[in-house]
């Protein structure tokens, strides 16, 4: 996907990862230096309009940035509440575990944020997942 010409190239954050959760051949898996540049990129958002997160399917990649955008920008919020509001708001959602993985210890989270979203499992089977929006107070 190519950024838009109306939307400033500071305002826009690509990170070209394969949805796999383990090495593959010709895949590039997530790293931890994916989750560094997408948390710097949330970190400086100034919150002025809405921040859109997205990936091929909606399903995977894009849920697990939010999940850690949330997790990342409301601290105090429990991990496990807020991975069940993502099952609410979106049942086919996936994360990507790989990423959650590298933001949990990124972020100091101790597992916590692994734990909940293994407790919700996966989404429901789809082309294409269910869009939706956090807000982050």
């Amino acid at each position: 996907v190519e950024r838009p010409a109306f939307i400033p190239a500071h305002r826009h954050h690509r990170v070209d990862i394969s949805d796999i959760t383990e090495p593959l051949e010709g895949h590039v898996a997530p790293g931890a230096h994916h989750v560094e540049t997408f948390l710097d990129f949330v970190r400086a958002w100034d919150r002025a309009e809405p921040m859109l997160i997205h990936c091929y399917a909606g399903v995977s990649r894009s849920t697990a940035a939010a999940y850690i955008a949330v997790c990342a920008l409301a601290p105090h919020r429990d991990e496990a509440e807020t991975a069940r509001l993502l099952r609410r708001l979106s049942p086919t959602a996936t994360p990507n575990l790989l990423l959650v993985k590298h933001a949990d210890r990124l972020l100091g989270r101790n597992q916590r944020m692994v734990r909940a979203i293994e407790a919700i499992g996966r989404g429901e089977e789809c082309a294409e997942g269910v869009p939706f929006a956090f807000e982050i107070a």
